[in-house]
């Protein structure tokens, strides 16, 4: 045992495992950016991921244990790193032209396309941490500190990648490239350690390993790419219409999030947008002041800036790479009277002054999802807070039957204002289809009439509900309990 604890000295056992658990976790964290653009990015894929990446280090450690039993561990690392590196490199084709076969949101697709975006990799890498320990096995009397020094390195590798690629490699580079770069670094150092092993007749099989990694990475960089751009938060990508010379249709993780007309800001495709604008087009007369939670393709600050000139208009959208996006290819100017602050809506609201505002449109979205905090009864006292006594809140709601999320949604609104509309298709709201829902409220009468007037014009029939009794029995949200992605199913 003296043998084997000398031929894997404490510095490099610790920097492999730090490095074998670190590398797991960056892995964790691009899935669920590689995952987003087919099956979105809600609780549920990230449940999927998180809950896979576990999997995987648990059979992985159990795998790596046996087999540091059975064999001798110094002449299984090199090659497990190699492997590691190889199962990184593939996952970028096998969730790229897998997930052109799991779009959409079942659990089962979802399941699937995190277990090709992350197990494999994870899997091979967990082996590593049980062949270390068996190394450093050399004392039984030490066997307890032993074990806990590379736990707690472990977890202080998987802390620091956790927290280098959210605040760093996400911010900086694409996740083609954060997921090539870790391959490239598993190989060389299972190449390194090799030839430091001095095991010579294993490594003509390392570099043929190597190889087969590299062509995996390549696969990887020519499969399809469905983003534009990865900004911190979306692959996003803009279409031109073939049948509107000006129209680019803004797409954000597979959904189509915005449709702007380059040559025409009243242009309002998207119906759901209509009934926005019918809103907006029916506040007092002249110059308004209002408050958009989400930026997306900037449509409706376009509008108003359109049909009522001289407004002043805040943006607060937390998406920095989105901005420059749509000032790159949707035409987006911002100026005094249209201002955009990259920020979280709640924060953001809750910095507002009191009676601000006549016009908040909530249109804040991750993916198909109001994000929970922004869906909430507290969110909502905050929003009236900025609100003028005659101003309107205007909210689009995306939900399947049994409308489940829009009952509970409407009802939390309906706790925070005392007049509250509620507009979809009648064949959304009788529970036969999914929509768009987009609720209205105020602290003062709503102009139903002139709303519905509005409506009529469209040419597409759509309700006008001027009561919140369709969400009777519904269950208010709040920030202690808002299960919004439960609630929204399909």
């Amino acid at each position: 045992m003296e043998k084997a604890s000398r031929s894997l000295p404490s510095g490099l056992a610790s920097a492999l495992v730090f490095g074998a658990s670190g590398a797991v976790l960056v892995l964790e964290i691009v899935a669920l950016r590689l995952v987003g653009p087919y099956v979105g990015v809600t609780l549920q894929v990230s449940s999927s991921v998180i809950g896979i990446s576990l999997a995987a280090i648990a059979y992985g450690t159990w795998v790596g244990g046996r087999m540091a039993d059975r064999f001798d561990p110094r002449s299984l690392l090199a090659p497990a790193l190699i492997l590691g590196a190889i199962g990184t490199a593939i996952t970028l084709p096998l969730v790229r032209y897998g997930g052109s076969w799991l779009r959409g949101g079942a659990a089962p697709a979802v399941l699937l396309l995190a277990a090709l975006a992350v197990f494999i990799p994870a899997f091979l890498l967990s082996t590593i941490t049980p062949m270390v320990v068996k190394l450093q096995l050399s004392d039984l009397e030490r066997t307890g500190s032993v074990v806990g020094r590379l736990s707690s390195i472990g977890t202080l590798g998987a802390i620091t990648a956790t927290l280098a690629t959210g605040f760093i490699f996400v911010a900086a580079v694409p996740s083609t490239w954060i997921v090539l770069s870790l391959a490239f670094l598993l190989a060389a150092a299972g190449l390194v350690l090799g030839w430091w092993q001095r095991a010579r007749s294993v490594l003509p099989h390392q570099a043929a390993l190597a190889a087969v990694g590299l062509v995996a990475a390549g696969l990887g960089v020519l499969g399809p790419n469905p983003c534009d751009i990865e900004t911190a938060y979306h692959c996003a990508r803009v279409d031109a219409d073939p049948a509107v010379p000006g129209g680019r249709t803004l797409i954000l993780n597979s959904a189509r999030h915005s449709y702007v007309d380059l040559d025409d800001p009243r242009h309002l495709e998207f119906a759901y947008v209509q009934w926005l604008g019918a809103v907006a087009d029916v506040l007092r007369p002249g110059q308004v002041d209002a408050l958009h939670l989400g930026g997306g393709g900037f449509t409706m600050p376009s509008y108003v800036r359109a049909t009522r000139p001289g407004s002043d208009q805040l943006v607060l959208e937390l998406d920095g790479g989105l901005v420059a996006l749509d000032r790159q290819k949707l035409g987006l100017t911002t100026g005094p009277d249209l201002r955009v602050r990259v920020q979280d809506a709640r924060v953001g609201v809750a910095a507002q002054p009191s009676g601000a505002y006549d016009f908040v449109v909530g249109d804040a979205f991750g993916h198909l999802v109001v994000p929970w905090h922004l869906a909430t009864k507290e969110m909502m006292v905050d929003i009236a807070r900025v609100l003028r006594d005659d101003g309107v809140y205007a909210q689009n709601v995306i939900d399947y039957p049994p409308n489940r999320f829009i009952r509970a949604e409407l009802a939390t609104v309906a706790a925070a204002f005392p007049h509250v509309a509620l507009i979809a298709p009648q064949d959304a709201l009788d529970e036969k289809t999914g929509s768009n829902f987009v609720i209205v409220a105020s602290k003062s009468p709503l102009p139903v009439a002139s709303i519905r007037a509005r409506l009529a014009g469209l040419k597409e029939p759509v309700t006008l509900l001027d009561s919140a009794g369709y969400a009777r029995g519904a269950r208010v949200l709040t920030d202690d309990f808002a299960p919004v992605d439960q609630l929204l199913t399909e």
